[in-house]
């Protein structure tokens, strides 16, 4: 089995790419939807998030995840933290997901921030989907009815995309020029032989 993981800045496009990916029959793991499933319901995570913001924090059993939002991207040490409690819990999610699904030959973790949060040591194979910034902010401002300056805020706390590409083991580009399918499909075919 080989272990991929699937990174790329808000408004890449890599849940495209993992969608894709599914409809070829290949499971993929959603760190950040996992992520927020375990903030609601991980002991460990609703402890922690509870020490570092107080009680209140939770809201008829669920994280304020809007408050919780506005407190960590306006201080990065408070993210930090808050990091430091949930990425450990989703980094043991994602190794029983891997043990449930070891039948496949290929399995794939999407992450948004997977060297940031270390997730990338739990893969075999790095990808990024790349796309030009202004193409993303447009995308996240369409999806989400944010403002321009909320996306690059978001996008100040993310590895810088020309960073990312060179970490990573193959890039995807999703710039509206090059198709999808076609790439993902032969990073596929790559990955079954190796």
């Amino acid at each position: 089995m080989i272990r991929v993981g699937i990174t790329g800045g808000i408004g890449s496009g890599k849940s495209m790419v993992c969608r894709i990916v599914e409809a070829m029959g290949y499971p993929v793991y959603n760190a950040d939807a996992e992520a927020k499933q375990l903030s609601d319901t991980h002991e460990t995570i609703v402890s922690g998030a509870k020490a570092l913001f107080g009680d209140s924090i939770y809201r008829d059993g669920k994280l304020d995840r809007k408050r919780v939002g506005s407190l960590v991207f306006a201080d990065a040490r408070l993210l930090e933290r808050l990091n430091s409690i949930i990425h450990p819990v989703v980094a043991q999610h994602f190794d029983l997901w891997v043990k449930a699904n070891s039948q496949h030959r290929l399995v794939f973790k999407e992450a948004a921030i997977l060297f940031e949060s270390g997730a990338y040591k739990q893969v075999d194979k790095t990808v990024a989907v790349w796309a030009p910034d202004k193409v993303r902010i447009a995308r996240v401002c369409n999806r989400d009815g944010v403002s321009a300056d909320r996306v690059r805020a978001r996008m100040a706390n993310q590895m810088p995309q020309q960073q990312l590409v060179q970490k990573v083991d193959y890039v995807i580009k999703n710039n509206g020029e090059e198709l999808l399918l076609p790439q993902v499909e032969n990073l596929v075919k790559i990955l079954l032989n190796i």
